[in-house]
C-alpha cells in the first residue's frame, strides 16, 4: 500500500514542506472517504499498457493509469472495466488485483481520503478514444517504458509489481478463453497510439 505522501491536493504529486501549511488549512475541513478502481490494460501480447493523460493546474500533461468511482451495486473488479473502457475506449477483463494506493488530498473545502483498488487486466475489444471530457490523451506505451511515463510514485510501484507478477508467470496469466476471430476484437498495429 502506497504512503499518503505520495500525493497531495487534486492527486499532484506532493511537495515536501508544504504538509505543515496543508495540515493546517485543513483543519476544521470536514473529512470524507472515495473509493475508486481502475486498471493496468495489458494488449493482446502483454507488451503495452494504455495509459490516460490529463493536464494539470499547469498545464502539464500527465501520464496515468485509468480509474473512477465505484457505483452503487459495482464491485472493485466491475469499475476497474467499466472505468478503464470509459477513459481509454479499450474494453478487458481483470485477470487479478494488483494492488491498493490511498492518498489524502484537499477539494472542495473538504479533506478527502481517496483510496483506489487496481487489477491486472487484458484487453479484449475496442480502439483507444479520449472522448471522455476528463482525458486529454489516451496512448499505448510499451511496458517497458511504463515507470517512467508514469507521473505519480505510487502507479510506478503498481507498473513494477504488474511487471514482476508477468515475468514470474507462465504465459498462462495472459491466457484467454477461445473466442471466435471477431473485427470487435483489439488490433493494436505496432506504434499505434505510442507515446513519443
Amino acid at each position: 500500500m502506497a504512503r499518503s505522501g505520495d500525493r497531495s491536493e487534486g492527486g499532484k504529486p506532493a511537495r515536501r514542506g508544504g504538509r505543515a501549511r496543508r495540515r493546517r488549512r485543513a483543519r476544521g475541513m470536514k473529512t470524507v472517504a472515495e473509493t475508486s478502481a481502475g486498471g493496468l490494460m495489458l494488449d493482446d501480447g502483454g507488451h503495452h499498457v494504455v495509459l490516460i493523460g490529463r493536464l494539470d493546474r499547469k498545464g502539464r500533461l500527465l501520464w496515468s493509469l485509468p480509474k473512477g468511482h465505484i457505483e452503487q451495486g459495482e464491485t472493485a473488479e466491475q469499475t476497474a472495466m467499466r472505468e478503464v473502457a470509459e477513459e481509454t475506449g479499450i474494453h478487458g477483463v481483470a485477470i487479478q488485483p494488483l494492488g491498493t494506493i490511498d492518498y489524502w488530498f484537499v477539494a472542495e473545502k473538504r479533506k478527502v481520503h481517496k483510496t483506489v483498488h487496481h487489477f491486472l487486466m487484458r484487453a479484449t475489444s475496442g480502439e483507444l478514444s479520449d472522448e471522455d471530457t476528463e482525458v486529454t490523451e489516451v496512448a499505448w506505451v510499451p511496458l517497458a517504458d511504463l515507470e517512467s511515463r508514469l507521473a505519480y510514485a505510487d502507479e510506478r510501484r503498481l507498473a513494477r509489481t504488474a511487471r514482476e507478477l508477468l515475468n514470474g508467470a507462465s504465459h498462462g496469466l495472459l491466457a484467454k478463453p477461445e473466442q471466435p476471430a471477431s473485427s470487435d476484437n483489439p488490433k493494436y498495429p505496432e506504434n499505434a497510439g505510442e507515446l513519443s
